[in-house]
């Protein structure tokens, strides 16, 4: 499918699966990652739906250095709009809307925002806050938060090799390098405004007007978003919401784990995948 030269070609949309599918399902990743994360569930999903990926701004993989800007992006305001900006050019309604990590609330935001364009949307090692309170239990301390912003401002490059090694399940090194690759991707500056916005970003309040459907994935064992946040934003979303945990290490099962998660996006979407690999079929 040939795009115009707009929002969607800046940010390297693509559209795969059988053009004869109504119903589509939007891929959004997140901090430091690109589209290519999905890399392992898409061919599965096209063989159902419509799929469309893209890679945020702050991606290395986006060639225009100028689309990031982090004044704009200081909040996830700036970016739900992007993504309601991205599913209005592509006339989409109605999608079943995939988010990881920091996509996850952007997708909560454009869903109150635009209830139109969302028919469900799942949520995978979603946090609305990261940093814990006294009644609340985010995972990470307001001192962890300090040391991870010094510790990009340092050296980057290094810190990318750290968090990569936090974040993705040790015992799938490729899967650890890949992520390594994308954090080192993007420029430094970029990494450390956004770092800012992410982890001292506080959307509790954002939840209880979320009305879309919400199914809420985790894995038994992620630092980045505990069990405790999953089951906080259940109780706290308006809508219904449900919980599934996916029994493996990390912040990224569609990396270590993507037969899991394909077992769960299954059991949320009423399908059962064929774990052979399957190829993907473009759209003309």
């Amino acid at each position: 499918m040939v795009l115009e030269k707009s929002l969607s070609s800046a940010i390297n949309t693509k559209i795969m699966g059988s053009s004869g599918s109504e119903e589509t399902i939007v891929l959004a990743h997140g901090y430091g990652g690109d589209q290519s994360v999905w890399d392992k569930i898409v061919p599965y999903l096209a063989e159902h739906y419509r799929v469309v990926v893209f890679d945020w701004p702050f991606s290395g993989a986006v060639n225009n250095k100028d689309l990031f800007d982090p004044s704009k992006y200081s909040s996830y305001d700036a970016f739900a709009n992007d993504l309601i900006a991205l599913l209005d050019e592509l006339n989409l309604k109605s999608t079943v809307f995939v988010g990881h990590s920091m996509s996850g609330m952007i997708g909560c935001i454009a869903s109150i925002n635009r209830p139109d364009l969302f028919k469900t949307l799942i949520l995978i090692g979603a946090s609305p806050r990261y940093i814990n309170t006294e009644d609340y239990e985010g995972g990470l301390e307001m001192s962890d938060i300090t040391q991870i912003i010094s510790a990009i401002e340092s050296n980057y490059h290094n810190w990318a090799a750290y968090f990569a090694s936090l974040t993705v399940d040790a015992n799938d090194p490729l899967s650890v390098d890949k992520f390594v690759k994308c954090l080192r991707r993007m420029r430094p500056e970029v990494a450390l405004a956004l770092a800012k916005t992410v982890f001292y970003s506080d959307q509790r309040d954002v939840l209880d007007q979320v009305s879309t459907p919400c199914t809420i994935i985790n894995t038994s064992s992620d630092i980045v978003a505990p069990n405790s946040v999953a089951f906080y934003m259940q109780k706290k979303i308006k809508g219904k919401s449900t919980v599934e945990i996916i029994n493996t290490n990390g912040h990224f099962p569609q990396l270590t784990a993507h037969l899991e998660l394909l077992d769960v996006l299954g059991k949320v979407l009423g399908l059962k995948f064929d774990h052979q690999d399957p190829d993907i079929v473009g759209v003309n």
